[in-house]
C-alpha cells in the first residue's frame, strides 16, 4: 500500500487536467482538491454558490489511490452530472448495477467524513471506509424532504482489481450523501399542485389547488424533472386528500425529452397515449396543474399547451388558469383586521398605506370587547374570542348585524388556558383550540355556527394545542403544540369523512403531524405566508427571539428572512406575497412592505389578522 500511495503522489493524468479545467470553468465554485496520497480526513462541504454555477464531475484517473477514489466519488455526488454517470465510474460494474442514487439523499450538517479501516491494510487488496456525519435531513424517492437528526454512519468498501490493479468501490453508500451547503447549491424546492378532493362545483372555492413541495436538482433540467415529478402523483403524505387530473399512467414520451418555454413564454408538453382521450375540462385542469407548478421555476411562463397522439389536447394561459382552480397565493384579501385600543374589531384596506382604521360592520366592531378574532376568507363573517378567553362569538360583517349567544364556552381557569384565536378554512368552517388543561380539545364549527365537533388528533400527541391556523387549501393545518417548556410548530393533514357510518354527520380528523421547525425550542407566533410556507416567531435553545420563514416540510425556503423586529407578540401574513407582513410588537401594530423596513400602523392595537 505504501508503494500505491507513493505511485499516486503528484501524478497528474488527463483526468486531473480535466479537473483543473472544470474548476476554472466554474471559477473554483465546486471542485474541492483531490489528494493524491494520504488518508482521507473528510470531504469539505462546498460553500453555497450562485444558482447559475455548474459543477462538473471528473472520472478517476489511471492508478488513482484508494483515497482519491473515495474523495472523487463523494465529490461526484455533488456535481451536476444528470444520471450520476461519472460517479458510477468509481464503482465496480456489479456495484453500479445495484446502486440507486435517486432512491434517497442524506443531507449532513457538513460534508461526510471518511475514516479508513487500518487493520492490516498495507497487505490487502480490499479496504473499508466509514462515512460519518450529523444528519440534517433526508429526501426520499418521492423527492420529499424531511428533517432528520442523529449520527450518520455507513460503511463503504473498496477492492483492487486483480488484473488492472485499479481501485474501485464495490459497496457504495445507500443513495446519495452530501453536506447541507452542497444540497442547497444542488437542489431547489418546487411546489407541485394537485386539487383538494373535498372541493368541486358548489363549494368555495369550486376547486382548491394544493401545493405539494418536492426537491429537484437545480441544474439538471429542472423544468422537465418538475413535470415528470408532477405526473408521478402526490407524495404519500398528501395523497389521501388530493387528486390529480392526469389519467393514471400519464407520462412524458419515452426517450430523451427536454422541456423549455419558447420565446413567447409558452411551454408545449407532449404526453403519452394515456392522456390522448381526455375531455376538455379534464385537460384544462391538467394544464392548470402544470402552469401552477412551473411558475415556481419560470415565473414568466404564461401558457401551456398539451399534446398527445400527435395532436393538441388543449392550451391554457396563466390568466385563465385562475378560473380553473383557486390558489391561496392568488387571492388577495380586501382588508387587514386587528383590535383597537377598545378591543373592538377594526380594519384597514390591505393593499394601501392607510393608518386610520374603521370599525367592521356589525356587533363585533361596535359592542363586543375581544382578545382575538378571525375573519372568513370571503370576508363575510367574523369570529371573536372574548377578552377573558372564555367565549367564542360569531357574527356577519353587515351593518346592524346581530350577535347571539356564545357558540362555545371554555371552562379553563384563566384566559391563557381557555380558547385560542380561531381560524377559518376554505369551506367556511371555523376552527379553535380549547386549552383547558382538564379537557384540551381541537374543535370545528361547521359554517361557524353549528354545534362544535371535536376533531380527532393523532394518538400519542404530546402536549396542548396553543394556536391553530388552517391553510387556504383547507386540507392542511398548522398547530403550535406546547409540551413542558417546549412549543413546536406541527403541520397536519385534514381528513373528512362520514361519522361512524351513521350518515347523520361527518367526522374530521388531523393525521400525520410533522415538525416544520425542528431547530426551534419555542414557537410563540406563526401564520401561513404562501401556499407551502409559513412565517414563524420563535427561539432556538439558549438563543434570542427570531423571525423566519419555514416550509411545511421543515426545510428553509430560498427567500430572505424578514427584517428583525423587537418584542414580537403576534404575526400575520397573507398567502398572497404581494401583501405586507403585519405584526404586533412593543411598538404596536407594524407592517413590512416588500423591500422596505417595518412601518408603524397604529400605536394602540393588538391581534392583527388577514382573512383565514
Amino acid at each position: 500500500m505504501g508503494a500505491d500511495r507513493k505511485r499516486g503522489t503528484r501524478r497528474h493524468g488527463p483526468g486531473r487536467a480535466a479537473a483543473y479545467a472544470a474548476c476554472g470553468a466554474v471559477l473554483l465554485a465546486g471542485c474541492a482538491s483531490m489528494p493524491d496520497s494520504g488518508d482521507l480526513r473528510g470531504v469539505e462541504s462546498t460553500p453555497r454558490q450562485n444558482a447559475q454555477v455548474r459543477v462538473f464531475a471528473v472520472p478517476p484517473h489511471e492508478d488513482a489511490s484508494y483515497s482519491e477514489i473515495v474523495t472523487g466519488f463523494l465529490e461526484a455526488l455533488t456535481s451536476d452530472d444528470p444520471d450520476y454517470e461519472i460517479a458510477r465510474k468509481y464503482l465496480t460494474p456489479q456495484a453500479s448495477e445495484k446502486w440507486h442514487p435517486l432512491r434517497s439523499t442524506t443531507v449532513l450538517a457538513d460534508g461526510p467524513g471518511a475514516q479508513p479501516d487500518r487493520v492490516s491494510r498495507e497487505e490487502r487488496d480490499s479496504l473499508s471506509y466509514t462515512l460519518t456525519g450529523t444528519r440534517v435531513a433526508t429526501v426520499d424517492a418521492e423527492q420529499s424532504y424531511a428533517p432528520a437528526d442523529g449520527d450518520y454512519r455507513e460503511t463503504m468498501h473498496l477492492v483492487r482489481d486483480k488484473k488492472t490493479r485499479q481501485w474501485r468501490i464495490d459497496v457504495p453508500p445507500r443513495g446519495v450523501v452530501m453536506g447541507r451547503s452542497d444540497f442547497q447549491r444542488n437542489y431547489q424546492s418546487v411546489d407541485r399542485y394537485y386539487f383538494a378532493t373535498g372541493t368541486g362545483p358548489g363549494t368555495t372555492p369550486h376547486t382548491a389547488a394544493v401545493a405539494d413541495p418536492v426537491y429537484v436538482r437545480r441544474n439538471v433540467d429542472p423544468v422537465t424533472e418538475a413535470v415528470r415529478s408532477l405526473l408521478r402523483g402526490p407524495t404519500r403524505w398528501l395523497d389521501p386528500v388530493v387528486r390529480s387530473s392526469f389519467p393514471t399512467g400519464t407520462a412524458l414520451p419515452e426517450g430523451p425529452v427536454s422541456l423549455t418555454p419558447d420565446d413567447q413564454n409558452k411551454l408545449t408538453v407532449p404526453l403519452n397515449g394515456k392522456a390522448a382521450r381526455v375531455g376538455d375540462n379534464k385537460c384544462q385542469e391538467m394544464a392548470a396543474q402544470l402552469l401552477f407548478t412551473l411558475q415556481n421555476l419560470t415565473p414568466t411562463m404564461d401558457e401551456v399547451e398539451l399534446r398527445a397522439g400527435g395532436k393538441q389536447l388543449c392550451h391554457l394561459t396563466a390568466e385563465d388558469a385562475e378560473d380553473v382552480a383557486v390558489r391561496g397565493s392568488a387571492k388577495r384579501a380586501d382588508y387587514l383586521y386587528f383590535l383597537d385600543e377598545k378591543h373592538h374589531l377594526v380594519r384597514l384596506a390591505a393593499a394601501t398605506d392607510e393608518t386610520v382604521p374603521a370599525p367592521v360592520p356589525g356587533a363585533l366592531g361596535e359592542d363586543m370587547q375581544l382578545g382575538s378574532a378571525a375573519v372568513s376568507r370571503d370576508e363575510d363573517m367574523a369570529a371573536g374570542i372574548g377578552l377573558d378567553g372564555k367565549n367564542l362569538y360569531v357574527g356577519a360583517l353587515v351593518s346592524d348585524g346581530p350577535l347571539g349567544d356564545p357558540e362555545l364556552t371554555s371552562s379553563g381557569p384563566s384566559a391563557g388556558k381557555r380558547l385560542s384565536a380561531p381560524s377559518w378554512d376554505a369551506q367556511g368552517d371555523l376552527w379553535v383550540a380549547d386549552r383547558d388543561p382538564g379537557k384540551p380539545r381541537l374543535l370545528l364549527l361547521k359554517k361557524g355556527v353549528d354545534d362544535p365537533v371535536e376533531v380527532k388528533t393523532p394518538p400519542g400527541l404530546e402536549g396542548r394545542i396553543e394556536s391553530v391556523r388552517v391553510a387556504a387549501d383547507g386540507v392542511r393545518i398548522a398547530l403550535v403544540v406546547k409540551s413542558g417548556e417546549k412549543s413546536s410548530l406541527l403541520i397536519g393533514r385534514i381528513e373528512r369523512g362520514e361519522d361512524g357510518g351513521t350518515g347523520d354527520g361527518s367526522s374530521v380528523s388531523v393525521h400525520e403531524l410533522r415538525s416544520a421547525t425542528p431547530e426551534l425550542e419555542e414557537v410563540t407566533a406563526m401564520s401561513w405566508a404562501g401556499d407551502s410556507r409559513l412565517v414563524v416567531v420563535g427561539r432556538e435553545k439558549d438563543g434570542v427571539q427570531t423571525m423566519r420563514y419555514v416550509q411545511v416540510d421543515g426545510s428553509t425556503p430560498e427567500v430572505p428572512a424578514p427584517a428583525s423586529l423587537s418584542g414580537v407578540k403576534e404575526i400575520t401574513a397573507s398567502e398572497d406575497a404581494r401583501l405586507p407582513l403585519v405584526g404586533y410588537s412593543e411598538d404596536g401594530i407594524v407592517r413590512l412592505p416588500a423591500g422596505e423596513q417595518w412601518q408603524k400602523v397604529v400605536t394602540d392595537g393588538t391581534a392583527p389578522v388577514y382573512p383565514g
